[in-house]
């Protein structure tokens, strides 16, 4: 059953990704989309747990971990994606399935069978092709730094949600407490760039502002209202792949379950092939293959 939960966490994601693709080509700000999707997290989770009632238990402060880990690892990817190559990033982004499995291994004693590790290497080896697609030069390493802390830390992202479940914490509660922890985050963070931009127009000139914003009027950019209810509706997406995150680590093997939500970016391949039509590289293709067959012998093999 983890299978089941694993896949349809990162089809969840995977719309999140295809959300955030076509979200990054407007202009709005970013620290206000994210404060949107980690508010609607919270607001949903409530929601379902006034109709469950799960309890409320100490374990359930995890999710301020994994708030903390969730905050970091996007601004950690979104500061990479700003100073470096995308390609470089993008490939970081992948591998914390490879951390994950190590420290599950030191911490829990956790193992793969001969055929999960098989798996686990395909469906590794198959994202990283479709990552490594890109047009990337190793020459390029600007933002590898900010690459590792987001890889980093989106493991810890999984091992945090894995603790959780391994010390009781009921799923609905935990989410709640982490979409919070985010939510403060982000909002401290729109806090500040509103301060910086203050700070900025009034060391400018009067007639330079007159100028910036001439020059900005073509480009018509989100109000706040607009991008916080829009960064609310991706937030559909990221809280529903969270609550079938959740229930796949409590029933699965981390590493396993880490390697297929990293199979989200197959969905958003999928989405710039037929939705805006964009052309696959052989790499692209090779990948996308590699990664299905990975799926195909770690269905068996479970």
């Amino acid at each position: 059953m983890w299978f089941v939960y694993a896949a349809a966490a990162a089809v969840c994601f995977g719309l999140r990704g295809i959300l955030y693709q076509w979200t990054s080509q407007r202009p709005l700000q970013r620290n206000v989309l994210l404060f949107g999707v980690y508010l609607s997290g919270i607001l949903i989770a409530l929601a379902v747990n006034l109709a469950v009632s799960q309890p409320w238990s100490k374990p359930v402060w995890i999710g301020t971990l994994m708030g903390l880990f969730s905050f970091t690892s996007n601004a950690a990817m979104y500061k990479g994606f700003s100073v470096g190559k995308a390609s470089l990033i993008a490939i970081f982004t992948a591998l914390p399935p490879v951390v994950v499995v190590l420290m599950a291994y030191l911490i829990w004693g956790e193992k793969l069978n001969v055929w999960q590790m098989a798996a686990f290497a395909v469906i590794l080896t198959g994202v990283l092709m479709i990552r490594y697609a890109g047009d990337l030069s190793l020459k390029h390493l600007q933002g590898a730094g900010w690459g590792v802390v987001a890889m980093l830390f989106f493991g810890l992202t999984d091992l945090s949600s894995k603790a959780s479940t391994l010390h009781g914490a009921e799923p609905l509660p935990t989410l709640v407490v982490m979409y919070a922890t985010g939510t403060l985050c982000f909002g401290f963070s729109w806090m500040i760039d509103a301060r910086q931009a203050r700070r900025v127009r009034a060391a400018i000139g009067q007639g330079v502002q007159e100028m910036a914003a001439a020059s900005e009027s073509g480009s018509k950019r989100w109000p706040v209202g607009k991008t916080l209810l829009w960064g609310m509706v991706v937030g559909v997406t990221n809280i529903s792949g969270m609550m079938f995150i959740l229930p796949a680590f409590k029933l699965g093997v981390t590493g396993l379950v880490s390697a297929m939500i990293a199979m989200n970016v197959v969905i958003v391949l999928l989405y710039a092939r037929f939705g805006l039509k964009e052309k696959m590289s052989r790499l692209e293709v090779g990948g996308l293959i590699c990664a299905l067959i990975g799926i195909l012998v770690l269905k068996l093999a479970g």
